[in-house]
């Protein structure tokens, strides 16, 4: 297939999140490229953190479900990050909570200055560390993961130290009935937190999730300030939003 360096990547995120170690040589083939263009790839992943090199191959920095959603609907959570980005302003602290999204926020933060970022996400660092207005506590507690992210009491004791301007949440459902959910009480718990210690909080989610509510609630509509997602919300989430006096940001 050859293409280009982006293309060559979305192959080779897909080959890792179906076989979790694979060969230069094999890795080669499937690209149409040579054994060096192939090694070059792989050592630009690396760099940027979503593999690691092994020898005579590569293997996923990150659990196969991490992956599978950083491929999609890779376009829409990049332009919500951005979105989240412009809410930031120079030298305030925010919260940023676990998910492939909401780290992408850090990418976005280049060119503002002094900012604070308290979070359990470890997948913002990759974005995070090439930036040196930024500054990142990492709360303490269990690591998931499939999630990407430190939860448990050891975190949930950690927030009560933090007082921020805005906090930026993921979720992994919504339902007119529930509200913002999660996939685990742990998360959930986690995430009201993250809320409590806010003066603002954003909700951060492609419209996707909506309709499709997790096991466990976090926040109902009306305890968030604002939501940023894409351009495809059902009208019927909209009008309910609306009635709770949450903006809607749509990227």
């Amino acid at each position: 297939m050859a293409g280009t360096f982006a293309e060559r990547k979305e192959v080779i995120l897909e080959t890792l999140a179906e076989d979790s170690s694979v060969s230069v040589s094999d890795l080669a083939k499937r690209l149409g490229v040579s054994v060096v263009t192939t090694r070059t790839d792989l050592a630009t992943l690396e760099e940027e953190g979503v593999l690691v090199r092994t020898h005579g191959g590569a293997m996923p920095a990150f659990h196969p479900q991490i992956l599978v959603r950083m491929r999609q609907n890779k376009d829409r959570k990049a332009a919500i990050a951005k979105a989240a980005a412009a809410e930031i302003q120079d030298g305030e602290t925010i919260i940023i909570s676990a998910g492939t999204t909401t780290a992408l926020i850090a990418k976005y933060l280049l060119g503002k200055r002094n900012i604070h970022i308290v979070t359990n996400n470890p997948l913002l660092l990759t974005y995070a560390r090439t930036n040196p207005q930024l500054r990142v506590t990492l709360v303490g507690g269990e690591f998931r993961p499939s999630e990407e992210g430190l939860v448990g009491p050891l975190a949930l004791r950690a927030l009560d130290t933090f007082y921020v301007s805005k906090a930026f949440i993921g979720i992994d459902g919504a339902s007119v009935k529930q509200g913002f959910t999660a996939n685990s009480v742990e998360s959930a718990d986690l995430v009201r937190k993250m809320a409590d210690q806010a003066d603002q909080v954003f909700v951060i989610s492609d419209s996707c999730k909506f309709g499709k509510p997790g096991f466990a609630r976090i926040l109902p509509f009306n305890g968030v300030d604002v939501l940023i997602t894409d351009a495809f919300l059902q009208k019927e989430f909209e009008e309910k939003l609306g009635e709770e006096k949450v903006r809607i940001v749509k990227a």
